[in-house]
């Protein structure tokens, strides 16, 4: 039933359709005998008809090319004010790339490096600089900062406005210090290096002659605590938690003006030794940071500043062995007494380093260190190059136990395996050029020793049957027993071959 309906209604519909052609046909012949006739009409009204052409489709075809003209005036207008904006901004970064490079030492950590740890380059307590200003949990620590100014200028009995002017004058040159836009006004960005820098220099100040001294109570909640203190010293050290070392300068000089080029190493160092890897003092004085005053009083004495390493070493650092594998070989390790964590020496096949101390700053320390060495291009890579270095020596717990046994490693960590896992985990996506190692030389003198096998055989010989003084006494025991064996052999023998004489 269903189908012949559909099919009734098809068929009916096909009707329809051709009925409706021969409706419009006949129209349309009718239109075009109409139009014929007022062609003869308008012949003999007005003359020739050559003159007068009729094309149905000329206005539309006009219309058409207005449309397309519009629109070709649309899109040059729309380039033009494109290549403007293009020019703006190449006058715009052409004028200021210049300066802003020159003057650029406080960098965002590259993303590359933040995948295996973010915490060690985030502060936990207080902002220093633009970059982590006004972070909610950072909030906190602002109120004391006010404290800490409102204690200098009662104490200095000075006005704010002083510090205003003078940070006023220094305001485009620190901001030049710092990579990318800074969403921060003239006012906001002013008010931040006072509040900043008072606060730093009054932490520097309170460590190094007390802050009960300087006017703070023994119980205050920030400049009181040591516990606290440790925290906030670990995040003035991390990269994009700076403040350029020429602010610093220029307020310290209003408190002190005897204060002339430097900053006194005796006013930092209190503060900052407890977060070092070594025992050594800074006298190092300056920098472009806290985190490069660091770096240069850990590098102080090296022999090389930043801007001479480009020149030495030409030769690439190579990969070494672990210190399982190096002993396997004949290496033996000692510690050098010195207090200069990165003077490694190699000679007669004893590896000598320096004593290390890794604490629960270390990490943070490296990894800031490493990061400002990965952005900082007028900074050598010293540093970079000596983590390498641990990081191809230390695989292990193992490892880790053997320097520590021979007083190379001091481990405040805890187990020999957090310290593996730190080393491990200090060298992961880091960007390092072997040209810029400055210990090319002895990783190939290493590398060489450990591929001679006459060293592997004695190492075997001394590790596996000469490991402890008993062994030595048996071995000889058994040469004295094998000679007298031999002589006792010798004398028989010659006794029956040459009797003696019979009387």
């Amino acid at each position: 039933m269903v189908s012949v309906l559909d099919g009734r209604s098809v068929s009916s519909n096909k009707k329809n359709r051709r009925f409706s052609r021969i409706v419009r046909t006949y129209y349309g012949i009718i239109r075009r005998a109409r139009q014929r006739q007022k062609l003869r009409n308008d012949k003999e009204t007005y003359g020739e008809l050559e003159n007068i052409e009729v094309i149905e489709e000329k206005p539309r075809e006009t219309q058409v090319e207005s449309v397309v003209s519009i629109e070709d005036k649309n899109e040059q207008k729309l380039r033009e004010i494109w290549v403007i904006s293009l020019n703006d901004k190449m006058k715009t970064l052409g004028d200021n790339a210049t300066t802003s490079w020159d003057n650029l030492c406080i960098y965002r950590v590259p993303p590359y490096l933040q995948e295996n740890d973010t915490k060690s380059y985030m502060p936990q307590i207080v902002s220093i600089g633009p970059y982590h200003h006004g972070h909610k949990h950072l909030m906190p620590m602002e109120r004391h900062k006010w404290r800490a100014v409102n204690m200098v200028m009662a104490r200095a009995k000075h006005d704010i406005e002083m510090y205003i002017d003078a940070m006023k004058e220094l305001e485009e040159k620190a901001r030049a210090c710092y990579q990318g836009p800074i969403n921060m006004n003239r006012n906001e960005f002013i008010e931040m290096l006072v509040l900043d820098g008072v606060f730093i220099i009054e932490i520097f100040k309170g460590t190094s002659e007390g802050f009960q001294e300087i006017g703070y109570a023994p119980n205050d909640p920030v400049f009181g605590m040591r516990g606290l203190m440790q925290s906030i010293r670990r995040d003035m050290v991390m990269l994009e938690n700076q403040l350029p070392w020429s602010v610093l300068k220029g307020l310290l000089q209003l408190q002190r003006p005897d204060v002339l080029d430097k900053v006194n190493v005796q006013l930092f160092q209190p503060f900052f030794q407890p977060l070092l890897p070594t025992r050594e003092v800074l006298t190092e004085e300056g920098g472009l940071h806290c985190l490069d005053v660091l770096r240069r009083g850990l590098l102080q004495s090296s022999g090389t500043s930043d801007e001479d390493m480009s020149m030495v070493n030409k030769q690439p650092q190579q990969l070494i062995h672990c210190v399982t594998e190096l002993r396997n070989a004949g290496v033996e390790f000692m510690r050098k007494e010195t207090g200069h964590f990165w003077d490694i020496e190699f000679k007669n096949g004893y590896l000598k380093i320096p004593k290390l101390l890794i604490h629960d700053g270390t990490k943070s320390l490296f990894l800031n260190l490493i990061a400002f060495e990965q952005c900082h291009i007028k900074s050598s890579k010293k540093i970079t190059s000596y983590i390498i270095f641990m990081d191809n020596l230390i695989n292990s717990s193992e490892d880790v136990s053997y320097l520590h046994h021979y007083g190379i490693i001091e481990n405040w960590l805890g187990s020999d395996s957090e310290v593996s896992d730190l080393f491990n985990g200090l060298g992961k996506e880091v960007i390092f050029d072997p040209n810029d190692g400055y210990l090319s030389a002895l990783t190939g003198e290493v590398n060489i020793y450990y591929r001679r096998k006459w060293n592997y055989l004695k190492a075997t010989l001394r590790h596996k049957y000469f490991n402890n003084p008993w062994a030595y006494f048996s071995f000889i025991a058994a040469v004295t027993l094998l000679i007298f064996t031999f002589c006792q052999s010798f004398f028989a023998v010659f006794a029956y071959f040459k009797p003696p004489p019979k009387t």
